[in-house]
């Protein structure tokens, strides 16, 4: 194609990252997380990956490169508490518009919110497809894995078993609305 002047489009490879997928959507919650803290609405943190640090190149008394590895296996993205109760969740996001791809979870993650469940905590994932965002409660990610083959959970299964977080002003997306309707009765 020729654009004016006879130049023609510079061809442009591009390699895709599939590391920072949901980096717009971690934001977006860790920007709801700051409003609910400020606000004294819950105290919700996005946990550190575990790293232990291997070593470290100095240059003018300053470190320059650090290398390092994940030295245990991390549970969910984010922890802490609202209204008493212990709150686990991660935060997913998938490109697929018909589905959310299971492998997208691993094992030892859902063996967290399966265990955070049976001591009474609220475990859920924070999902984001089609450009909308949903909040699947852990019993009912656990109950589709039990009951299904499948290697993806269906987009309209999430559409009628999980709840849409509204988009708002502030925060931009209050979670916090959709976890009060899926798990606390009102008045409590």
């Amino acid at each position: 194609m020729l654009y004016p002047n006879n130049i023609k489009k510079k061809q442009i490879s591009k390699n895709i990252s599939y590391g920072n997928r949901g980096m717009d959507l971690e934001y977006l919650i860790n920007e709801a997380n700051n409003y609910y803290l400020a606000n004294d609405i819950a105290i919700i943190y996005k946990r550190p990956t575990p790293i232990q640090i291997n070593k470290v190149s100095f240059k003018n008394g300053k470190p320059e490169v650090i290398k390092g590895l994940f030295n245990q296996k991390s549970t969910l993205d984010y922890v802490g508490i609202y209204k008493g109760k212990y709150i686990d969740f991660d935060a997913k996001k998938t490109l697929n518009k018909t589905s959310f791809p299971l492998d997208n979870i691993h094992d030892h993650q859902i063996k967290h919110i399966k265990n955070v469940i049976n001591h009474g905590g609220i475990s859920f994932l924070i999902i984001e497809i089609n450009n909308g965002i949903y909040l699947l409660p852990g019993n009912i990610l656990i109950d589709f894995i039990s009951r299904n083959f499948r290697k993806s959970i269906p987009y309209n299964y999430i559409v009628e078993n999980g709840t849409l977080i509204e988009f708002g002003y502030s925060p931009i997306i209050d979670y916090i609305q959709a976890v009060d309707s899926v798990y606390l009765k009102k008045g409590e």
